[in-house]
């Protein structure tokens, strides 16, 4: 089925860290289908993304949450990434703005380890969804229904496990977007699926070939430990070193 998004509005919420694949896939079938899809963050400029853990290429900021207004579109995209729902789901604009949409019933739809911030915001009691399964239980805690499916439909809410469910996720948002029937999507459930017994194979063995890091990130790394415990030694004596071994 086509899905026809014509003067449909969406704001796609990313913070630094997201799953390249989670946002840029999206909003290009997103864009092909005709909507306007505006990338709102926490700060101006370019955003990055990652692959995994790795560093990939940036996206342009179109606005931060507080230049806009969750009145102002049809629909909200949250793509996951280890860091990117970690930042967003401690921002108080970000949980503001994701309530917004759930309030006015507008939809929502998300994968990986983005409701975690629909957790945050208070969202999930009684809401049936998926996720990436390492967070099945952070989602559970918050009063949801976690299934494993590659896409789920739960009243606004459309949520997937994935960049490996990409395909079915992208088609399920086109049409949840336009309003129409989702095809192919689970619904309500009684009870969670049971927890995960082991990791997925195919991360343990993408981490496992990883390159070491690079002199950039180990002075990065070094500059950031240094920043933190000066922080700390604000409220010590004798300086970042002995606020350390003091803590």
């Amino acid at each position: 089925m086509e899905s026809n998004l014509e003067g449909t509005r969406i704001a796609a919420l990313a913070a630094d860290g997201f799953e390249k694949v989670e946002l840029t896939v999206p909003m290009r079938a997103l864009q092909l289908a005709g909507a306007k899809v505006d990338v709102i963050s926490l700060r101006h400029g370019r955003i990055r993304g990652v692959n995994l853990h790795e560093p990939a290429s940036k996206v342009r900021v179109d606005k931060t949450i507080d230049e806009t207004n969750a009145a102002d579109y049809d629909g909200l995209l949250l793509p996951g990434g280890f860091i990117n729902p970690d930042l967003l789901r401690q921002s108080m604009e970000a949980r503001n703005f994701v309530r917004a949409f759930d309030t006015a019933g507008k939809p929502i739809v998300t994968l990986c380890h983005g409701p975690w911030v629909l957790a945050s915001a208070g969202l999930l009691k009684g809401r049936t969804m998926t996720s990436w399964p390492g967070i099945r239980d952070d989602l559970v805690n918050a009063g949801a229904t976690w299934v494993d499916a590659p896409v789920v439909l739960d009243g606004n809410l459309l949520t997937s496990r994935g960049p490996q469910d990409i395909v079915p996720f992208v088609r399920a948002m086109k049409q949840h977007f336009a309003g129409a029937q989702v095809e192919g999507a689970a619904g309500r459930a009684q009870t969670s699926a049971p927890q995960p017994s082991e990791p997925p194979q195919i991360v343990l063995n993408v981490m496992k070939w990883l390159p070491r890091p690079s002199l950039r990130t180990a002075v990065g790394l070094g500059l950031l430990a240094w920043y933190a415990s000066s922080r700390v030694s604000r409220r010590t004596k004798g300086g970042p070193f002995k606020a350390l071994l003091s803590a």
